[in-house]
Formats: C-alpha cells, structure tokens, sequence
C-alpha cells in the first residue's frame, strides 16, 4: 500500500516557490514543509504514472485493481506473474474474444496449460451456388484441459471462463482430466 514515507523529499518543494518576502521567514518555510511531506508521496506517484499501467512494474495490489479495469479474466488467486500476464494480454484478448485462438489464450493465461478444442464450425469458398457447408449442422464447443492435480475448482474455473470467452450462441462441454506423468528415468 503506497502512503507517507518518512523522509521522501518533494521534487517541487513549495518553500523555493513562495514569493521573496516568505523565503526567509522561518514559520511560512517549517509550515510549507509539512505540506512538502504530506504531497511528496502524491508526486512521486504522478511523477512515475506511467510505471502504474505498466503491468510488470506496477505494485501487486495497483496491478490486482487494473485487471478488473481491463476485463483481465482473474479471480484473485493466480501467482503474480500470471496475474502481470492476464493484464498485459487483457487489450489482446478482448480483441480475439469469440475466437479458437482467443479462447486457448484466455485458458493459457489462467491455467498455464494449453487447452485441447474441438469446435463444430468451418468456412469454406464454392464457386458455385449452393454449394456444401461446412462443419456440422449442430453447433458445439468442447475444451479439454489436461492439469497436473486437477480439482472440482478447475472444471468450475475452466467453466467460468468458457462461458465468458466463447461466441455467444455456441453451446459448449468442458472436462478437465489429469495429465499422464512421465516415468522419471
């Protein structure tokens, strides 16, 4: 939490601004700096602002209150680095949101997993009228998520996260299951 820091200067002390018949009375000088104490913690946040949305070098509770700023999909438990992740990609992710490319990235960043979908839709050119649609006439969606220790809590998240990242009209299935362990040799 950013606050008073005993012994942070001002970079614009108020005491070298005021007119010359206050530059050397003693009270309006010791008053000024009390206020040079309480603002400077002011202006060295306005003096770094650009470092606040800058997701990898904002403090971890400024960078928690941006995500849900941005739409960054979180929900408070990821490790900061994932959380710094969510942030950086949030302007992305609404950009390719609907998408297959979109939706694996969302799960990516949350899970740390690439998912495995399979979707219903295609596209297709015919030179000809009338000629055959792709895909299969029933919409559906299915992602699978393949997580070292999955719990009931990741199928519920990956839910979550699927309904709010997919086309609006598709209807969708998800499963999460345990990886296969690799024998250590």
């Amino acid at each position: 939490m950013r606050g008073s820091i005993d012994g942070l200067g001002s970079s614009s002390p108020i005491g070298h601004m005021l007119p010359a018949v206050f530059a050397d009375d003693d009270l309006a000088q010791r008053f000024v700096a009390g206020l040079d104490e309480v603002l400077a913690p002011v202006l060295a946040v306005l003096d770094n602002l650009d470092s606040y949305f800058t997701p990898a070098l904002a403090p971890v509770d400024f960078t928690r209150w941006l995500a849900g700023w941005v739409g960054a999909e979180t929900d408070g438990t990821e490790p900061e680095a994932r959380l710094r992740a969510a942030v950086a990609a949030a302007a992305y992710l609404h950009r390719v949101r609907g998408t297959r490319r979109g939706l694996s990235e969302a799960v990516r960043l949350v899970f740390g997993v690439t998912p495995e979908i399979s979707e219903s839709g295609g596209a297709d050119w015919d030179a000809r009228p009338l000629g055959p649609v792709p895909g299969d006439r029933r919409p559906h969606l299915r992602v699978s998520l393949r997580l070292p220790n999955p719990t009931r809590a990741d199928e519920h998240r990956l839910d979550a996260l699927v309904a709010a990242a997919r086309p609006a009209h598709m209807p969708y299935t998800v499963h999460v299951t345990a990886a296969e362990r690799t024998p250590e040799t």
